[in-house]
């Protein structure tokens, strides 16, 4: 009976999925009969798997590191094996098995598994983070770290930041009083800052990019019933995936084409754009004419690498600020001492004209409240999955054999309590005799991974989060709205770990007296 609220539109293609499922059945039984090859036998310990699907029922739900980190609990604290479709799975939960990973074993594991959506969206591969390991990758990677996200070039970007973000504080006061939708103000200013650091102008542009990078964005999360049987070439094609897939990449590509091409035209015009400093679409131009490289710069890459920025930029910044927002605004004491620290270090000579960058190295309480929300509320939970790409490795006492997936749980990582005391606690001062550092060699703290493949952006991303939190907490009191006692904590999966609700808070200019 329940069949007769559908309409014929999901009929169809719960029909044609059902009919995939068994092929994939028969698929699978005549696959694993026919296959040569020796299981490694001395493989971690992982939960008992199910014919064809293996662990993919145990994944259920939209809080996969809290899943992982228990059957990780019962089944192998250290590294755990998962069977999910056709694929194999190694999960790390402890910093003792990351280091294998990120360190010991870094080359190894040092590419990417196949997803169809990043070879599509990326045009081939053609981008930095999800881009296997190789002579493409190695060469982008260099760029980033010498051309385009470079300290110099970081640091090029400081009028930007500070111009969108004294914007915010302008929009902030005209609501004082008020309650906002905190989470989108966040998304618009780091997206303001990005497109401006990536391509210049054209704000019209840039708003009808977010609408494809948030598309991508949900289509990047979680795992996709054709990316576990990639045996299943016509699957994608029958689900409809692939098709959707291109048409955001034609989106993409309308936006991203006309960027391009404004570039073109104003340096053919030998202008560098209305006294705007060169941004990062020109430095990839510039790049592209050289051609010096041993891979070159084609304008495919130039779109991949563009699009990335802007996914990567926005997405993760953004959620790092509504979770260190979330917590201190439940957490008075916290909030308190932040601003007490910001207030005392700009002082009242540093109005809102005056509001910059110059003294955030002053801002030592705030950088371990962002450490600390952080370690709590990383923004990739599982980084980004690793493989093994080309012979079985010694791990300890077991062996991964060669194309296995590994998934770093720095979520569990993080929260150890043999190396964190009272570990689910929001405590910053925990960070006054642990020295903050992103790229920590013991890798007990890894909110952006590390080895080679640690995230290309942490100085760029976090400039943008501790210039606006810093303002935030020095223009404004912040109240939650009427019949609000706290906020709440729990997450949800995009291409991130974002809160599940949006943000809404009132800010109260300070030193205003409401009637």
């Amino acid at each position: 009976m329940i069949f007769c609220s559908f309409s014929s539109s999901f009929v169809i293609p719960f029909l044609l999925t059902l009919a995939t499922i068994l092929v994939v059945t028969l698929l699978i039984i005549l696959k694993q009969k026919l296959s040569k090859t020796a299981a490694v036998s001395n493989l971690p310990p992982g939960p008992w798997k199910l014919p064809i699907i293996g662990n993919i029922h145990q994944m259920a739900g939209d809080q996969p590191h809290r899943r992982l980190r228990d059957l990780a609990r019962k089944y192998g604290p250290d590294v755990m094996s998962l069977q999910l479709g056709e694929l194999s799975y190694i999960v790390i939960s402890t910093p003792e098995a990351a280091k294998l990973v990120m360190k010991t074993h870094d080359v190894a594991f040092a590419s990417r598994p196949y997803l169809l959506a990043a070879d599509i969206l990326s045009y081939g591969f053609k981008d930095i983070v999800l881009a296997p390991y190789g002579e493409h990758w190695r060469q982008m990677r260099k760029i980033c770290t010498l051309e385009l996200l470079s300290a110099k070039r970081v640091q090029s970007f400081r009028h930007i930041r500070e111009e969108e973000v004294s914007n915010l504080v302008d929009s902030l006061t005209a609501a004082s009083g008020e309650p906002v939708d905190l989470t989108r103000m966040l998304s618009t200013v780091t997206s303001s800052i990005t497109s401006r650091a990536a391509f210049g102008k054209a704000q019209e542009l840039t708003d009808a990019f977010m609408v494809v990078i948030e598309n991508i964005s949900d289509v990047l999360a979680g795992f996709r019933i054709s990316d576990l049987y990639p045996s299943l070439k016509l699957l994608p094609a029958l689900t409809g995936f692939k098709a959707k897939l291109e048409k955001m990449r034609k989106a993409s590509d309308s936006v991203l084409d006309q960027v391009i091409e404004d570039h073109k035209s104003r340096r053919r015009a030998g202008r560098n754009g209305d006294g705007e400093k060169e941004d990062l679409v020109d430095v990839l131009l510039n790049l592209q004419e050289k051609q010096n490289l041993g891979v070159p710069i084609t304008t495919e890459v130039i779109k991949a690498i563009t699009s990335e920025m802007f996914l990567a930029g926005i997405e993760t910044s953004t959620t790092v600020m509504e979770w260190v927002m979330s917590a201190m605004i439940n957490d008075s004491r916290v909030l308190q001492k932040a601003q007490q620290e910001v207030r005392q270090v700009y002082g009242g000579d540093d109005g809102k004209n005056h509001f910059g960058e110059a003294k955030l190295d002053q801002l030592k309480y705030l950088d371990m409240v962002i450490a600390e929300s952080l370690r709590l509320h990383p923004p990739l939970p599982l980084l980004i999955p690793r493989e093994n790409r080309d012979k079985n490795v010694s791990f300890g006492s077991y062996e991964v054999s060669v194309n296995t997936n590994v998934i770093v749980n720095a979520w569990a990582i993080n929260r150890d309590p043999r190396y964190w005391t009272e570990a689910e606690r929001f405590f910053p001062e925990r960070f006054v005799d642990c020295p903050i550092d992103y790229t920590s060699t013991d890798l007990q703290f890894i909110p952006f991974g590390a080895g080679r493949r640690m995230c290309p952006g942490v100085s760029f991303g976090m400039k943008i989060v501790k210039l606006t939190l810093a303002s935030l907490i020095f223009h404004f009191d912040w109240k939650l709205p009427a019949g609000q006692k706290n906020i709440n904590m729990t997450g949800c999966f995009r291409a991130t770990l974002r809160r599940q609700y949006a943000l809404h808070l009132i800010p109260i200019t300070y030193g205003r007296v409401l009637p």
